[in-house]
């Protein structure tokens, strides 16, 4: 159905038919059933598969650090619409860090991939994240929780780049596996639904210019770390391919960007560039509409509401 909306160009409509704000955010139960994935699970795309493998791996934490940092956050928000914005952008999140903790996991191991490495380095970092909170002084605390509420809004940014890039990818045109396509394309369609959340948040607690600005630069380059950092640990587990160094990866990744199977680099580049737009909002980094037309036909969704 995605795929027939984006030939008719229903999908890839610059009208939003939904203003974010109209959007009543819930999470939504899903299951999914990796048993038949393969491992390089977009045929002949061993780097792009492994790149958005690696995703499972580091992703979960970070969404329980954006649930702490918004719980503490909503000591201090007193507006009743952004507190349900919030509570229903941690309810999505949990699940999110849910369903890769679990299925995604147990995909790993049938290939013999243990984790543990590299998400005991993604667990030091996002405890050091959450230490900026819980270390503060009672005089600090809030100006440390606007910091992180900042940070998230940056990361948030590029996970809805990322989420509006799966809904309108080529996939379904390479033959990429069903089910992993179908959880990227779930999570991505709620990243582009709440987009607006963290933003709000900032916004709420008066974020200068400045520290968006500073707070994105730092959000950027981890999040790119973190993503070739995935790649080369997926890669050094795969016995069928050569343990590239960074600059072949990076290499890789412009090759299979050029085929659609992964975002292209200059994509994710020139995101970054759109965040540090004095006016920059995150309403047109995707279609509400899209993303709620997707999460209604989700296989896996649908699966367990029949």
């Amino acid at each position: 159905m995605l795929k027939e909306q984006r030939a008719s160009g229903e999908a890839s409509s610059s009208f939003d038919e939904f203003a974010t704000h109209e959007i009543a955010l819930r999470p939504r139960d899903v299951r999914f059933d990796f048993s038949q994935s393969p491992l390089h699970w977009i045929p002949d795309e061993p780097y792009a598969s492994h790149l958005v493998t690696g995703l499972n791996l580091f992703l979960p934490g970070g969404e329980r650090w954006f649930c702490k940092v918004f719980t503490d956050a909503l000591e201090y928000v007193k507006d009743e619409r952004l507190r349900e914005e919030m509570l229903g952008f941690m309810g999505q999140e949990g699940v999110h860090a849910k369903s890769h903790d679990g299925a995604v996991l147990a995909f790993l191991e049938k290939y013999g991939v243990d984790p543990e490495p590299f998400q005991n380095q993604v667990d030091w970092l996002f405890g050091r994240l959450s230490s900026v909170i819980d270390d503060a002084s009672a005089d600090d605390r809030r100006n440390a929780v606007v910091t992180e509420v900042v940070l998230v809004a940056a990361i948030e940014h590029f996970t809805a780049v990322i989420g509006d890039w799966v809904l309108n990818n080529r996939w379904d045109e390479l033959g990429a596996d069903l089910v992993m396509s179908d959880l990227w394309r779930w999570h991505g369609a709620e990243e582009v639904e709440h987009r607006h959340v963290a933003f709000n948040a900032a916004q709420y607690f008066g974020a200068s210019y400045g520290k968006r600005v500073f707070l994105g630069l730092f959000a950027s380059g981890v999040l790119y770390a973190l993503l070739l950092r995935g790649l080369k640990f997926m890669v050094r587990q795969d016995p069928s391919l050569p343990n590239l160094g960074y600059p072949r990866l990076i290499w890789q990744l412009h090759k299979s960007g050029k085929r659609g199977a992964s975002p292209r680099i200059r994509t994710l580049l020139g995101s970054a560039v759109r965040l540090f737009n004095p006016r920059y909002t995150p309403e047109k980094e995707g279609n509400t509409a899209q993303a709620v037309a997707y999460l209604a036909t989700s296989p896996a969704a649908r699966a367990l509401s029949s």
